[in-house]
């Protein structure tokens, strides 16, 4: 084909290309039948929008691109859009670089607050909502049952008699004050209350010493002759302690006088307890 002729050709081609003709229009209108030779005719010139397929992931890929020009990280738009980085990079590659907007700290907060804020905020809230189901599956405690879990908290947090090491005491201390009501309400239901009890607190001594006294004194409802005197444990400037702070109130020992004869029982109601959920010899129980 000569060169005037091939230019000449190629200028029908194009302007049948710009008035919206399709590659197989355009060979049937020019009778060219070689597809290279077609191809080097159209070399450059888009193809008309409506032979476009469609592409579910079209307007996807504009608002990624939207995004980017307005100087968003491909992190960010993979944590706005949900796509994943390698199309994010694959769709803006031919896009410049926006200039940074913020220093690397600044960032970090951005990335903090925007992204990992509202997935810490929604974990949260489930957490509470499964606990707030579930104490609401208790409802109330009748005296046996009260009982039972007397036994085994005291059974878990509270002293005991060793063999080599007789301490026949009842002795409990926690630093949860929920934990503290719990056992108070079931010394109550065995016949022991504030005559027969005496407390102690344990704390550290750069603590507020006074207002834990206080606070643990209004918990029990007890006055400060029914407390001993507080055991203060020295300070280590090494130890990276994390209870601190103003809901930190030490630990509280309940102990009751006289109670030697009360830890005998709560020993054998535990072991009763263990008996009753396994066979006598011992034996890890069946299915």
């Amino acid at each position: 084909m000569a060169m005037n002729e091939e230019a000449d050709l190629r200028e029908r081609a194009v302007t049948l290309r710009r008035g919206g003709m399709s590659r197989r229009q355009i060979r049937d209108e020019l009778r060219i039948w070689n597809n290279g030779t077609l191809n080097r005719l159209l070399e450059g010139e888009p193809p008309p929008e409506w032979t476009r397929r469609p592409n579910a992931k079209d307007d996807l890929r504009a608002k990624v691109r939207e995004l980017r020009t307005e100087g968003l990280t491909y992190d960010e738009i993979q944590e706005q859009l949900g796509v994943s980085r390698s199309s994010v990079s694959l769709w803006v590659r031919d896009l410049p670089r926006p200039p940074r907007r913020q220093c690397p700290e600044q960032r970090r907060r951005h990335m903090e607050e925007a992204c990992w804020a509202p997935r810490r905020e929604l974990r949260e809230n489930q957490r509470l909502a499964a606990k707030a189901a579930a104490a609401q599956e208790i409802g109330e405690l009748s005296d046996r049952e009260l009982f039972l879990v007397g036994v085994g908290l005291y059974w878990a947090e509270g002293s005991k008699d060793k063999s080599y090491s007789r301490r026949e005491r009842v002795n409990f201390v926690n630093s949860d004050p929920d934990m503290i009501r719990l056992f108070l309400r079931w010394l109550r239901l065995l016949g022991f209350d504030h005559p027969q009890l005496k407390f102690a607190l344990q704390i550290h001594a750069s603590a507020d010493v006074e207002a834990a006294e206080r606070f643990w004194q209004q918990w029990v409802g007890a006055g400060s002759e029914a407390f001993c005197k507080t055991t203060l444990k020295a300070h280590a400037p090494k130890t990276n302690r994390l209870n601190v702070g103003d809901d930190y109130r030490g630990c509280l020992a309940v102990r009751v006088l006289g109670g030697a004869e009360l830890y005998r029982r709560i020993e054998g109601w535990w072991y009763g307890i263990v008996g009753a959920v396994q066979p006598a010899d011992g034996t890890p129980p069946e299915g």
